[in-house]
């Protein structure tokens, strides 16, 4: 009889997990790996190391599951079990004293409640991944560290600080206010793995009590150990409180390999087969937005059709008057530094990320603007300074600047000067998004994103990297 192994295919947001059990339930072959959204390929990659190792002509018994599972499970006509319940499948038949499993994943966190006289109640987070593995990611690039640094850090802090962990953008605001008043990597490190436990309190347990014994389980949990300390700190939980598993990353992969119903036999080669097989079929037009542009009005002409006001600008070289203006806009994740003449003629500008340090961000700015008007040969007299943005207090109280402005009526003085008609502002900044609506030359009702970042500049630039 040919001998068939049972594969259980994990395929999250961010990594891809497997699992191979011979017919005694035996660990014949794990993985673990990021697939940097290259799906298909990294799968490819684990089903080839698996016939490296088993060796040519095997079978399997296959399922998948994972956020990223359901593609994979279309693309091969392979049978697919939703994450949670497969997690499920392996506490209720390996560890039946757990009563609580935490799950932190790279884009979701799962809490499950288990019960011994009736099914388990499962809660996940919904519309969004604050307090997950890439929230942490996010974090840690933020503190320009490797996330394999991101435990030592967290182990020798000695003060705890909020970090706003229902939004990874908004959390980045109070990351980049730490940063800027030079609070340390360890405490601001071991504040983000708090936080992630507060959210995983208040989106998940929601007034359930959390029973021991519990199980923490995920990538996170896994490479993170400091935050697993953290969880029983903000759980009130004991060491012996805690069931631990050899396999903490492969749980949900686990489950798929043992879970018995529905399940598709095959070769491992026709399973290789069939995933190459899909990486050619062409996407169904049909589910395709149509283009913004076509033949008709292509995108050059379109930006002619708009209404473009010049702002007046002049060299450095060519000004003749003493007296200049500067404006900082300190935003959540750039710095904006302008120079304008006596007549409101833009003399210099700078446009530039702050990485988290508004002070060595603007101070490398002023450096350009100091070497750019030594090289106009002009004794320019800086007559009066303005700062805006989410830097305003700290860098007004840094470099002495003379006001400070709310950067929405920022917004509204610089628009009214351009057009004194105007009626309505619209802002996509780095974490946040403002309409001004103006009515009778006055400010009349502003609108701020609030809960939720998403859409923001800093949101774009999260899905740039990620591709």
């Amino acid at each position: 009889m040919t001998k068939i192994y049972r594969l259980g295919l994990d395929v999250g947001s961010t990594t891809a997990k497997c699992v191979v059990l011979d017919e005694y339930d035996n660990f014949v072959y794990t993985n673990y790996v990021r697939h940097n959204t290259h799906i298909v390929a990294t799968v490819l990659e684990l089903l080839n190391e698996i016939k490296q190792k088993l060796g040519n002509g095997i079978h399997l018994s296959v399922k998948v599951t994972g956020s990223a599972g359901m593609g994979i499970s279309e693309k091969a006509d392979i049978a697919f079990i939703q994450e949670v319940v497969a997690a499920s499948e392996v506490v209720q038949r390996k560890y039946p004293q757990v009563r609580t499993l935490i799950d932190i994943g790279g884009e979701d966190s799962k809490m499950i409640f288990f019960f011994p006289d009736r099914p388990p109640d499962i809660r996940m987070n919904g519309s969004c991944a604050g307090g997950t593995g890439a929230f942490i990611d996010q974090m840690a690039t933020l503190l320009n560290i490797p996330i394999q640094q991101f435990d030592q850090l967290a182990q020798n802090h000695n003060q705890i600080f909020p970090i706003a962990s229902r939004c990874g953008v908004f959390a980045k605001t109070d990351v980049q206010n730490l940063i800027s008043r030079n609070v340390s990597k360890e405490n601001i490190a071991y504040s983000v793995l708090h936080a992630v436990c507060i959210q995983l309190v208040n989106t998940l347990a929601r007034g359930y009590d959390i029973v021991p014994k519990v199980m923490l389980i995920g990538g996170p949990f896994s490479f993170i150990p400091t935050l697993g300390k953290a969880a029983l700190e903000t759980l009130k939980l004991a060491d012996d409180q805690i069931v631990k598993t050899e396999h903490p990353t492969l749980l949900s992969a686990w489950g798929a390999a043992i879970h018995l119903i529905e399940r598709t036999d095959l070769s491992l080669d026709d399973f290789i087969n069939r995933l190459n097989a899909s990486t050619k079929i062409i996407a169904n037009q049909s589910f395709r937005l149509k283009p913004l542009f076509n033949e008709s009005l292509s995108f050059n002409a379109w930006k002619k059709q708009r209404k473009y006001i010049q702002i007046p600008r002049l060299n450095l070289a060519d000004y003749q008057k003493k007296y200049a203006f500067l404006g900082i806009d300190s935003g959540s994740t750039t710095t904006k530094i302008t120079l304008i003449s006596e007549d409101n003629e833009l003399l210099f500008t700078h446009y530039a990320p702050n990485n988290g340090h508004s002070i060595s961000a603007l101070i490398k700015g002023l450096t350009l603007l100091k070497n750019e008007i030594a090289t106009s040969g002009k004794q320019i007299v800086i007559a009066r300074t303005g700062v805006t943005g989410y830097g305003e207090e700290l860098l007004k109280a840094a470099f002495a600047f003379d006001d400070g402005l709310v950067e929405t009526m920022a917004h509204f003085a610089a628009a009214k000067h351009i057009d004194p008609e105007v009626s309505f502002v619209m802002d996509i900044g780095g974490q946040d998004m403002k309409a001004i609506f103006i009515a009778n030359g006055v400010v009349n009702h502003i609108e701020l994103n609030e809960a939720c970042s998403s859409g923001c500049g800093s949101f774009i630039e999260t899905f740039a990297k990620s591709l």
